[in-house]
């Protein structure tokens, strides 16, 4: 079976087959967060704080931090600011930084900036996931290098200097070719964490089935661990939560091993738990167990991140396996 194994200071988290899905938070992402943009440009790392906390308590078991500011002041006194690649190198090791002293548990380590995501892999504790390669031929030589330089995981998106395909087989030529590129490199097919692309439904009606399938194919014939952006499929309709609380379990019995999505929504939450459980990732139901004080929590009209928080706390905090130090 296939294994993608991350590794934060003391903890391990495995993607695979037979292993609990991998939940990926999202939140720490100043892109599209104009409020967030302006703290971090403030040098105010407070909601950074809050999310992480947050997120892993609600149940994530691996942090995307995501370093795609803008700072729109300072652009104003020094164009340099105006350039991602010089921003973004200075903030992701703060960010990680600010995280790692607060959770313990893998990082992804997230941007479109090479120099962002060397600066945070020089900065990470055990062994991130690297966030990410597709199947542009720039993209393969900056970041390849990298991934092999530090032994570590990545996200192969299903694109290429063509675009994103609304073929669900060109987009698994591509991840094949990233997966064959990789290997050239030294890269095994267990480090190469495929993201299929998950188009919305609302816009191609198709867009669920074509997932799935995929998933099934990236499986089967390239035996890889793959993930998505969960609320892609949900985007631009309304009761967004009860359409992603659908899909995560028909992508998971599928065979997607891993998502980067909000946690701190109870109704995903639960379902990723219930559909562990069916699928016999999770032994004698000890999570789904565990789970269920914080939904009767809530039921009982406590918000969920308290709920989830306090049910975190009694049992002794949560986040991945202890690695041995033997």
């Amino acid at each position: 079976m296939t294994r993608t194994t991350l590794e934060s200071a003391s903890k391990t988290v495995v993607i695979g087959f037979d292993e609990p899905f991998c939940v990926i938070g999202e939140r720490i992402n100043p892109t599209g967060r104009k409020k967030l943009s302006a703290e971090l440009e403030a040098g105010d790392f407070s909601t950074v704080e809050k999310d992480a906390l947050e997120q892993v308590a609600c149940g994530a078991t691996v942090l995307d931090v995501n370093s795609g500011a803008v700072f729109t002041n300072m652009m104003a006194e020094d164009p340099r600011y105006a350039d991602n690649n010089f921003v973004e190198p200075m903030l992701m090791p703060e960010l990680i930084n600010r995280i790692q002293a607060l959770v313990d548990v893998p990082l992804c380590i997230d941007s479109s900036v090479p120099g962002a995501l060397k600066a945070g892999l020089e900065t990470c504790n055990g062994r991130p996931l690297l966030n990410s390669v597709t199947g542009e031929e720039e993209r393969l030589e900056l970041v390849l290098p990298l991934v092999k330089q530090y032994n570590v995981p990545v996200v192969a998106i299903s694109n290429d200097d063509t675009g994103i395909s609304e073929d669900p087989e060109v987009r698994f030529a591509v991840a094949k070719k990233i997966v064959e590129r990789a290997a050239d490199f030294g890269i095994p097919a267990h480090d190469i964490v495929v993201d299929p692309l998950v188009m919305p439904v609302g816009a191609m009606a198709s867009a669920g089935q074509q997932v799935f399938a995929l998933v099934r194919k990236l499986r089967d014939e390239l035996g890889v661990n793959t993930t998505c952006g969960a609320s892609n499929i949900s985007f631009g309709l309304p009761n967004r939560h009860g359409i992603n609380a659908a899909f995560l379990p028909m992508a998971i019995g599928a065979g997607m091993t891993s998502a980067i999505m909000n946690p701190v929504r109870s109704a995903e939450m639960e379902a990723i738990k219930a559909a562990n459980f069916l699928m016999n990732h999770d032994p004698n139901g000890g999570d789904w167990i565990r789970f269920s004080r914080v939904i009767e929590a809530v039921h009982q009209g406590t918000p969920f991140v308290e709920a989830a928080q306090a049910v975190a706390a009694s049992s002794g905090g949560r986040g991945g396996r202890r690695r041995s130090r033997g």
